[in-house]
């Protein structure tokens, strides 16, 4: 592929119609002050180089133009197919990648304006869960050493007291004090995630991104570690983003709900309102793959054709057009407005 082969113009400059309308519908729902973390029209774009020179030839576009918020103490479900930029926007509200534009707001400071000093005092507020329990935890290390290594470096305790925390942190976990010499290979798959939890809870954060921290477990262990999030939410007054593939999941523990397609969110609203009354037609095919335990009951399979479009150069208009049983000829030219259809309640769709 030559260099002018893909005309892409600098994300940076990239200015999207109807972003500052989604904007400021999807972050003045609430009262000022009731957001914990507050998105603004944040687009993250990965360069694409080639050639000789390995110039930038194009951009995959994980991110563009994605504006929402999280309420203090409520989980905030992030759910769409593989490849749809949820792990991104999770990384990128932690600034473990930078945005390429946009605005990450936590308690109403801008995080991309803090200083070095000052963003290392904001991630003992924010942690992460990973969704590998295998690949997340340093094998050459003990439990000890991996729980309490956020202890030492943001000089919350050591010696003798970061002992201490750390079994304590274990036993929160529904570990046993005595894995603390132990190494992640001596565990399981759900016992190494509750070693990841404990991790996360060390600095006591107020918002923790878990991203799909149950997608490589066991069904009869997913319920517990599950289960699990829910009583630490309530025991630490936590806040979540919960990324996750699987509905049903995000059912059991989200508050609201965001739907994502191709670097967009294209519906957000409710759990229950979500699941009673989806309005956007891929939230409507998500749902019907969704398994429902009575066999007597009989729903329409709703079967997208063709494969999910490149984020390299995604579709004109509506990002679902090439996809949806419903299109038209609007959706394939113009890009669909982000409105309130219902009482919090969004969708970006021209027929919905």
């Amino acid at each position: 592929m030559s260099v002018g082969a893909l005309k892409t113009p600098d994300p940076r400059a990239v200015t999207r119609a109807g972003a500052g309308a989604a904007t400021a519908g999807a972050t003045t729902v609430t009262a000022a002050g009731e957001n914990l973390v507050d998105v603004q029209n944040l687009v993250k774009y990965f360069p694409i180089t080639g050639g000789v020179l390995s110039r930038v030839v194009g951009y995959v576009k994980a991110v563009d133009g994605v504006s929402f918020f999280i309420r203090k103490g409520e989980t905030f479900g992030l759910v769409g197919e593989s490849g749809c930029g949820k792990t991104t926007m999770g990384r990128t509200i932690l600034q473990l990648e930078e945005p390429t534009s946009g605005k990450v707001y936590f308690e109403g400071r801008d995080v991309g304006a803090l200083s070095k000093e000052e963003m290392r005092r904001l991630r003992r507020e924010m942690q992460v869960i990973f969704q590998d329990p295998y690949a997340s935890l340093n094998p050459r290390m003990t439990v000890g050493d991996i729980v309490g290594e956020p202890l030492e470096i943001h000089g919350v305790a050591t010696g003798k007291k970061k002992e201490e925390r750390v079994r304590d942190l274990l036993d929160v976990v529904g570990l046993a004090s005595y894995h603390i010499n132990r190494y992640p290979h001596e565990f399981s798959g759900g016992q190494r995630q509750r070693i990841g939890i404990a991790r996360a809870l060390a600095l006591h954060p107020k918002l923790i991104v878990c991203d799909e921290p149950v997608s490589a477990l066991d069904v009869s262990i997913q319920s517990q570690i599950l289960n699990l999030l829910e009583e630490l939410q309530e025991d630490f007054n936590l806040t979540y983003l919960f990324v996750a593939h699987n509905l049903s999941v995000v059912k059991h523990i989200s508050d609201r709900i965001g739907v994502m397609y191709l670097g967009k969110i294209v519906e957000m609203t409710s759990e229950e309102e979500l699941f009673k009354n989806a309005r956007h037609p891929y939230t409507e095919a998500l749902l019907s793959a969704v398994p429902v335990a009575k066999p007597t009951l009989v729903r329409q399979r709703i079967v997208l054709e063709g494969d999910v479009p490149s984020p390299v150069k995604p579709p004109s208009g509506c990002r679902f057009h090439t996809r949806c049983w419903l299109a038209q000829d609007v959706c394939k030219t113009k890009e669909p407005e982000w409105r309130e259809c219902a009482p919090d309640h969004w969708v970006a769709c021209h027929l919905r």
